[in-house]
């Protein structure tokens, strides 16, 4: 009795027992799973997990012939936690852990804090250790703890790690690889943050990293952790932020994975209604148990203090906190209280974003949620869920939808334009134009666009310009910025060939110029969340489908005008309300030749007329071209603006 205690205490303290079983354990990672130690003089592997209702659990892989009565683990009393040091393991050995259940069947499973696994289709875990990579972030580390991420300008590109460019036998490229192509052109293309599709270990190529069986184990396929490490240090070498897709709703049900881990439900809830996903045939996670919430909060932790990863995209919340929402089987749950919230679920979402902003007040904590759930971005202490961010997904299918009809239709369904001012500055919101609208049939964006080739691109500029002067922060997938014509095909690389053709590069070079002239344009972004960094001129011309609007900065004066014509009318004495006298520039119009519009500008300064307009006290008359945007911007002298 005595020499068991000993072994267990040296390895395993009781109080990261008591908080892993509080739920309350955020570096779970570093009691569970396979550490590299040095115990009573030796050098091995301690191996600890999580399987309270298995009979008897051992560690096997290629160093024991894969025979479970060789390194059988010893459980620490009623705590359901089996551990084992096994001397001369080192990094690099493949394990798993040999399950014997309560049904008395046998099952291998991974280890679910595994730092790294097998290149699929193998599944076993792989030993390894992640405190050898010398980082060299540090300037950024220490900046963004000092930047206002809510006044300062975020556009974010979103990719797909395996088909962004692929090598021409169809191999993937390693991180290492794809840090010396991506993050260069990511940065001199004036976006700030790269948002990565999960790339947690999964077994599915095309679930595209979404149901997951390696929660703390960057995908083998592109390569080591360390290359990883690698892929967000140059990034942040570059000043770009590295946000990960992040899946606490559900995992997959492959055999070595989560699901019924030591022969019963664990991870996922023991209701079977309860612990199913139909739509997606995947397990949902058990929030009513601590050590799924410890496992989870700890897998938030572990990806930005091991990774100094910057943030999470947080899929599918909506999922979390209600109990149908995308089911698929027409089934309606109810919680104790007979309402469809999922209050267990709730309670993690608000526990984990506490967590998260007490140890990295400057995180990103992105909330996919597609409901009016309202205060998502509010502090938990407010009623809020503690998001600092949600994507705005009404705008953008309002907007798409919108932009789909034909020109002369646009007039009857004004208000998909004009309806999400009602309540933009509600939650801090990211405007998302994803992945999610450019797959499986939706086509991409330059393809919803109706009328001929011309005026595809017409109005994807027009679109765009709209995005990007439209209060929020900005997300966009890969291929969208070159006018990727087909949706997006997860198993080849984008169009890259699209670069041979003029009308492309051109839109390729709109894209590149109005990112930078959005980062620069700091009344574009200074007041995104606040109602005062928005007026409209007008918002009801419907018959002509025209908007005007204006957007502030913080300093008085300091604002410019932006009108955007969704018609197929150009105007060449087009009068608008202006809220001061003088002259008015134009700095930046859709329709300039460069970027393969028709060039009709305004050349000139336009000259204010005391004439009332618009709610406005002055008005000026200006060219307008068809499907087209333009932004002026107040002068004091009169002369020939600069086009960004």
């Amino acid at each position: 009795m005595e020499e068991k205690v000993s072994y267990k205490e040296q390895l395993l303290s009781d109080f990261e027992l008591y908080l892993f079983h509080e739920g309350t354990l955020y570096e779970s990672y570093k009691t569970l799973g396979a550490h590299p130690i040095s115990y009573e003089g030796a050098e091995g592997v301690r191996f600890a997990i999580w399987a309270p209702n298995a009979k008897k659990v051992s560690v096997v892989g290629d160093f024991n012939d894969w025979d479970g009565r060789l390194h059988e683990m010893k459980r620490v009393s009623q705590s359901g936690i089996w551990v084992l040091f096994v001397p001369g393991l080192c990094c690099g050995n493949i394990y798993k852990y040999e399950i014997h259940t309560p049904y008395n069947q046998t099952v291998l499973k991974a280890d679910p804090f595994a730092f790294y696994s097998e290149i699929r289709p193998q599944t076993a875990s792989v030993v390894h250790r992640l405190d050898q990579y010398q980082w060299n972030d540090g300037k950024w580390m220490n900046q963004k703890k000092k930047k206002d991420v809510y006044h300062n300008s975020m556009l974010i590109y979103e990719m797909h790690m395996g088909s962004w460019k692929k090598k021409d036998d169809g191999e993937f490229y390693t991180y290492t690889e794809l840090a010396d192509e991506v993050i260069d052109y990511v940065a001199e293309h004036g976006y700030t943050h790269i948002e990565l599709m999960p790339i947690m270990e999964h077994p599915y190529d095309r679930s595209w990293g979404y149901q997951i069986t390696g929660y703390y184990a960057v995908t083998s396929r592109y390569g080591t952790p360390e290359e990883f490490m690698y892929f967000v240090d140059r990034c942040h070498q570059r000043g770009i932020g590295v946000i990960l897709d992040w899946v606490p709703v559900h995992f997959c049900k492959d055999a070595h994975g989560l699901g019924r881990f030591d022969g019963t439900p664990l991870y996922e809830p023991i209701d079977p209604e309860q612990a199913e996903r139909p739509i997606w045939g995947t397990y949902n996670f058990d929030f009513s148990k601590p050590e799924v919430v410890s496992f989870l909060i700890s897998n938030a932790m572990f990806w930005m203090d091991m990774y100094h990863i910057d943030g999470f995209r947080v899929d599918a919340v909506s999922s979390m906190i209600y109990l149908n929402h995308d089911r698929g089987d027409g089934r309606t749950l109810t919680n104790a209280y007979g309402g469809i919230e999922n209050l267990e679920a709730i309670a993690f979402i608000k526990k984990l974003n506490e967590v998260i902003f007490r140890q990295y007040p400057d995180a990103l904590m992105i909330a996919e949620e597609a409901t009016a759930w309202p205060l998502v971005t509010a502090p938990t202490y407010d009623g809020g869920l503690g998001f600092n961010y949600k994507w705005n997904m009404g705008w953008c299918n309002d907007i798409l939808r919108y932009m789909q009809l034909n020109t002369d239709e646009r007039r009857h369904h004004h208000n998909l334009l004009t309806f999400s001012l009602y309540y933009a500055f509600s939650e801090n919101f990211i405007l998302p134009f994803s992945h999610d609208e450019l797959v499986y049939g939706k086509k991409s964006l330059l393809n919803k666009m109706p009328g001929d080739f011309e005026q595809k691109f017409a109005n994807l500029r027009l679109l765009y310009t709209f995005f990007m002067t439209h209060p929020g922060k900005k997300l966009l997938f890969m291929g969208s910025e070159f006018g990727q014509f087909d949706e997006w095909k997860d198993e080849t690389e984008l169009d890259w060939n699209l670069f041979d053709f003029e009308t492309h590069r051109q839109f390729f070079y709109f894209t590149k110029t109005f990112n930078q002239f959005y980062k620069r344009t700091r009344n574009l972004w200074r007041l995104d969340h606040e109602p005062g960094g928005f007026e409209w001129i007008d918002p009801n011309n419907a018959g002509q489908s025209i908007i005007s609007f204006i957007r502030k900065g913080k300093r008085k004066g300091d604002y410019c005008i932006i009108i955007c014509n969704f018609s197929e009318d150009a105007f060449q004495h087009f009068r608008i309300g202006v809220p001061s006298s003088g002259y008015y520039t134009e700095i930046f119009n859709s329709d300039d030749i460069s970027f393969g519009g028709a060039g009709i500008v305004n050349k000139e300064p336009c000259k204010v007329e005391k004439i009332p307009y618009h709610n406005q006290p002055y008005s000026m008359e200006i060219k307008v071209p068809r499907l087209s945007a333009i932004i002026f911007k107040k002068t004091t002298k009169r002369h020939r603006g600069v086009q960004a």
